[in-house]
């Protein structure tokens, strides 16, 4: 039976990701879903996470700050505390470097980056007020490796494992951990519709273990971040990506020509 006491937020809640980890995290805390959409989020609740007990979700634009502070106050409000905050909301997207706009740019950095931020802030108060708790930022291989067309993506990423470091140093004091999931190819809904074939072939043949994570491979690595028992554990991005960035050549191919021993 989920510790009912422990309270955890998880941004991006409705997507594919955000409804794993809330499944997953369910089991030991009441979670709170937040998403952009309010209809998006009665509609996770009501349809794969029905038999989870003690979900709830409310609608919150991360990208604005005001729309976050209304956001942590209204739950605290309600539940007097929050003790995990999963900052999985994101938006990615496939463009070259020099067909990138201004406004996807921005747009890419205001969700992924500036959101993370504004929400690990905001609950970052509310933690240090009632002496501690955890917060699991979401970034990505995109993060520390590089890859056409994921220049704004990556380089959000990149931002959020920086500022994990950085919210770790700051927070530690006030007992809060701050950790980062770096997940590789996810087999998420939106993922497998909008990665071609010839896509996910080079990703099987670059990732040692030929596959994608799936959603609750991630949520676990999360819920390990989030208990109480890892607080000694801060600053870090745990990569949950079968390998893929520990290779460096399409391995199984470049075995086929004989090219490795």
């Amino acid at each position: 039976m989920a510790d009912t006491s422990r309270v955890a937020v998880i941004t991006g809640g409705a997507g594919g990701l955000g409804i794993a980890i809330a499944a997953r995290l369910s089991r030991d805390a009441t979670v709170v879903l937040v998403d952009l959409d309010e209809a998006r989020v009665e509609a996770a609740i009501r349809g794969p996470l029905v038999g989870c007990d003690g979900i709830t979700g409310i609608a919150c634009d991360v990208s604005d700050s005001e729309s976050v502070g209304q956001m942590v106050s209204s739950i605290v409000d309600d539940l007097g505390r929050i003790d995990v905050l999963v900052n999985a909301a994101g938006i990615a997207g496939l463009t070259p470097l020099l067909e990138t706009t201004p406004e996807a740019w921005e747009r890419t950095l205001a969700v992924n980056l500036n959101g993370t931020f504004y929400c690990a802030q905001a609950v970052g108060r509310v933690m240090a007020g009632q002496g501690g708790g955890h917060i699991v930022n979401i970034a990505s291989t995109s993060g520390v490796r590089a890859g056409f067309a994921r220049a704004a993506y990556g380089t959000s990423k990149a931002g959020v494992i920086h500022l994990t470091r950085q919210l770790a140093l700051e927070l530690a004091p006030m007992g809060v951990s701050v950790n980062a999931v770096g997940p590789g190819p996810v087999a998420t809904e939106l993922a497998l519709s909008t990665h071609t074939p010839e896509m996910r072939e080079d990703y099987h043949a670059t990732i040692p273990q030929a596959r994608y994570a799936t959603p609750e491979e991630v949520a676990n690595a999360v819920a390990f971040l989030a208990s109480p028992t890892t607080g000694y554990i801060n600053g870090e991005t745990l990569f949950v990506d079968g390998g893929f960035l520990a290779s460096g050549v399409d391995v199984r191919s470049a075995q086929a020509r004989g090219n490795l021993i």
